[in-house]
C-alpha cells in the first residue's frame, strides 16, 4: 500500500510471498553422470510443524477457548 508505483508494488509483493531461503530446494542437476549419494536418515527440522502437531495445537486452542467461554 505504501508503494509509489506498480513496479515497486510488484517487487514488494514478490519479497513478501517468496519462499524462505532455508526452505528452497537446490537446483536440479541436468546430467546423471555421478550416481546418487546415499542420504542420511531425515531428522525433524526445528521450527517445522507436522500436520499432527498442528492438529494437536488446534485442539488445545479449542479446549482453552471452551474453558474461557470465548469459542
Amino acid at each position: 500500500m505504501s508503494a509509489e508505483d506498480e513496479t515497486e508494488r510488484k517487487r514488494i509483493e514478490a519479497r513478501l510471498y517468496a519462499v524462505p531461503v532455508s526452505l528452497r530446494r537446490p537446483p536440479r542437476r541436468t546430467r546423471a553422470a555421478a550416481p546418487p549419494q546415499p542420504q542420511p536418515p531425515q531428522q525433524v527440522q526445528r521450527g517445522v510443524m507436522t500436520m499432527a502437531d498442528a492438529q494437536a495445537l488446534m485442539a488445545q486452542w479449542g479446549a482453552t477457548d471452551a474453558q474461557l467461554g470465548t469459542g
